[in-house]
């Protein structure tokens, strides 16, 4: 073969190989789109429905009023029954009728999850959003508490979580969609002295998302940990510390209105976490350097 007939076929085999690799790109595309679609009209027959913990108050309510703003219907978790009752009804007025359901649950009790997961089969609903809010400043652990209410605390912060992730998002799998939100917290993001509780389950439930996050990846479930930093709710009136909001500086503070729109824009683009409100997004990289955690963690 003359060098002039083996660049012509080199040529010709090129443009082969562009054509083929063309075709199959074209075919993948489609391929893709159809998927798309067809996962897209598989949702949009019905309304997609939203569960929220903590949901009597705080970040579940304003969670709770974003999802019933984009037309979820809800399924709303919490102790205060009442209290639900009472935001299901404002809801429902404000977003013409959504449908939502109330269920009683303390879930630092050990059957809470399985009792929950039980109430909504009985009502023939499916979860497609979780959102996992429910939460407390915890007891002190060096007070004088007996161990046992440590446990139930610990039960509120990690396990419920685990076990509704463990009860919800094998169903997601199957549908090949699902948004689930387990609420953190900047606290989680690096030890604290007196810090014993409420930041190691923090810590906790990023580990947790970040892996069932890479475990359900491409496969249509998106698992994301928010972590909020001081936000406008009355989570610290409850837990004693007005003293601390007075304290600290206003720039600080974030709505409940900012904290949960973030969060959802954030599980919807399949982000692992989202640290919520532009200050903490920049001090986030200064606690996790490894300058900053040997300052702060040293030895004495």
């Amino acid at each position: 073969m003359t060098r002039k007939e083996y660049t012509r076929f080199g040529g010709e085999r090129t443009f082969i190989v562009q054509c083929l690799c063309g075709v199959l790109a074209s075919q993948w595309t489609v391929a893709r789109f159809v998927t798309r679609e067809s996962l897209l009209e598989k949702i949009m027959t019905r309304r997609l429905t939203a569960l929220i913990t903590g949901a009597s108050a705080g970040l579940g309510a304003e969670f709770a009023r974003q999802l019933a703003a984009s037309g979820c219907s809800l399924i709303l978790v919490a102790r205060r029954v009442e209290r639900l009752q009472a935001i299901a009804r404002q809801l429902q007025g404000e977003f013409g009728g959504v449908e939502v359901l109330c269920i009683e649950a303390d879930l630092s009790r050990v059957d809470a999850p399985e009792h929950i997961r039980d109430q909504v089969s009985v009502h023939g609903w499916q979860v497609d959003y979780l959102i996992n809010n429910a939460g407390a400043s915890g007891p002190d652990f060096f007070g004088t508490e007996p161990w046992s209410e440590h446990l139930d605390y610990l039960r509120l912060m990690q396990t419920s979580v685990a076990e509704l992730c463990h009860c919800f998002i094998p169903a997601m799998l199957e549908r090949g969609f699902g948004r689930v939100i387990n609420v953190s917290s900047v606290s989680g993001r690096i030890a604290a002295a007196n810090n014993c509780h409420y930041g190691p389950t923090k810590t906790y439930l990023i580990a947790l998302s970040e892996a069932l996050a890479l475990s359900v990846k491409r496969r249509g479930v998106h698992v994301t940990a928010l972590c909020p930093g001081f936000t406008h709710t009355d989570f610290h009136a409850t837990a004693g510390l007005d003293d601390l909001k007075q304290s600290t500086p206003r720039f600080m503070w974030y709505s409940a209105e900012t904290v949960v729109r973030e969060g959802l824009q954030a599980v919807e683009k399949g982000r692992l976490g989202c640290v919520s409100g532009r200050f903490y997004r920049w001090l986030d990289p200064l606690f996790q350097s490894v300058w900053t955690r040997w300052l702060l963690l040293r030895p004495e």
